[in-house]
């Protein structure tokens, strides 16, 4: 089993991602979100990322693609991510987001199932 890192698009710029089901939400490094839209939250909360724990004060909506097939979805923004694997990463895709474009993981053989982002349409209810 191996961690799955695929290089993705957010809003225009190459970047790095981590897919991981073990984080709620998507963590995007600052440097991509300039042209974001930005919401501040509420009332801020705190959570565990990386050994390391961080205020969430703002979220942003960011367009991105994967594999070519475009998304959109709600985002944290961070300063700093780290390293996996020897991958330096800017983005960690967390499960909110994939749960929402139904993109699913193969562990065993480090692949993406995009089918969600392929059909783009979704039964609600």
């Amino acid at each position: 089993m191996s961690r799955i890192i695929k290089e993705i698009e957010i809003e225009g710029k190459d970047a790095v991602a981590l897919f991981d089901t073990g984080a709620m939400y998507t963590y995007v490094l600052n440097e991509y979100l300039a042209n974001s839209v930005k919401k501040t939250v509420r009332k801020p909360y705190r959570v565990a990322l990386g050994g390391k724990m961080i205020e969430i004060k703002e979220i942003c909506l960011i367009g991105g693609s994967i594999e070519g097939l475009a998304f959109d979805t709600e985002v944290v923004p961070i300063d700093e991510i780290g390293k996996v694997d020897g991958h330096k990463l800017d983005v960690i895709i967390g499960a909110l987001t994939m749960e929402q474009w139904e993109i699913r993981l193969d562990p065993k053989a480090a692949t993406l199932d995009l089918e969600g982002l392929r059909r783009r349409e979704f039964i609600e209810f």
